[in-house]
């Protein structure tokens, strides 16, 4: 016990934004940013294939696992058909924030490295922010527009990227590929390193008699803890978590998590609502307009009814929708 109170000192806490939105605000123009690599729907069960059809009319979806050298991606048709022309998003293996991760998204070519790589490598990048965190290591982002004019073999700036790749990104990593212009295929150039194809489907769990929420009517989630405790319920939704069944009988010592009814009514067992709920989760490499399309779809099938989207990043940043009959609201989690 000792030990895990002094080792509670090296942890960050989470912090959580959270705000409360109109129903058109929900669809922002803008959808750069980080892409998922989890999705996790959640509706009413009565619900279930009218939002089934919805998100099955967003299409099909597929990307590839595959090896290949930095170097790759900056030769031959691959380089003219996917890099300078095409519209392909890659991310490479590796621990954001830990280890050297690369990304290939529109042209723009982003590497992030520890001090000594970037050292080595002699192309001209901006320190990430450490944001006040102890111990450390210093980080640089090198960002590159493979779309400029001058990136063509022969111009001095190019011929030292080349000269990094072969020289310090030498080694074949894994990486995760995706068409955006032909969600539905892997083809062309890729198919000459041996892809992996994966399709991502989205999965489909129901969890039974669970106790919910008080959705009807505007739900009053000013108070921080409130709004917490209701992303609280919803993960534990997302994870078909037992103890949100009526039926429930864990021993109190191990947990005495209660629904939150909210607007300050009593939390009585016989009161509260009870209902079956489905859940709809993807995984894999999930573009952002690919989320998009499927939040869209949600929002024509919901109507009048309440849904929750969560979403995942592959740099570890979380977020949660929740739209009622007559608000939307949103947390951001932040580590």
């Amino acid at each position: 016990m000792n030990s895990l109170r002094q080792n509670r000192s090296r942890f960050q806490p989470c912090l959580v934004k959270f705000a409360a939105i109109r129903y058109g605000e929900l669809l922002p123009r803008d959808h750069s940013g980080a892409d998922s690599s989890k999705l996790d729907v959640l509706c009413a069960a009565d619900q279930r294939n009218a939002i089934q059809q919805a998100v099955a009319n967003c299409g099909a979806l597929q990307y590839a696992k595959v090896n290949m050298k930095l170097i790759d991606l900056l030769s031959g048709d691959f380089f003219s058909q996917y890099v300078k022309t095409g519209n392909i998003l890659m991310l490479s293996e590796g621990r954001p924030g830990v280890d050297n991760v690369f990304s290939l998204h529109d042209g723009n070519l982003r590497l992030e490295v520890n001090k000594p790589t970037y050292e080595r490598a002699g192309l001209q990048g901006t320190p990430l922010p450490n944001e006040g965190r102890k111990h450390v290591k210093a980080r640089f982002a090198i960002d590159i527009n493979l779309r400029q004019p001058s990136m063509v073999r022969g111009h001095k700036g190019f011929e030292r990227i080349l000269w990094a790749c072969r020289n310090v990104f030498d080694h074949s990593i894994t990486w995760l590929f995706c068409d955006l212009r032909s969600m539905g295929a892997v083809q062309g150039p890729i198919m000459d390193f041996h892809p992996l194809v994966q399709s991502v489907e989205a999965s489909i769990d129901q969890l039974d008699d669970a106790f919910l929420p008080g959705f009807a009517g505007q739900l009053d989630l000013s108070d921080e803890g409130d709004a917490t405790e209701i992303l609280e319920w919803i993960t534990m939704a997302n994870n078909l978590s037992p103890r949100l069944q009526r039926g429930d009988r864990i021993d109190k010592y191990l947990s005495r998590y209660a629904v939150p009814q909210g607007n300050g009514e009593p939390n009585n067992e016989d009161s509260r609502e009870v209902g079956n709920l489905t859940r709809l989760r993807w995984r894999g490499l999930l573009p952002n307009h690919f989320v998009h399309k499927v939040l869209v779809a949600m929002l024509k099938a919901s109507k009048e009814t309440w849904f929750s989207a969560s979403a995942t990043s592959f740099s570890g940043e979380n977020y949660t929708i929740l739209k009622t009959d007559e608000q939307t609201y949103i947390w951001e989690y932040l580590d």
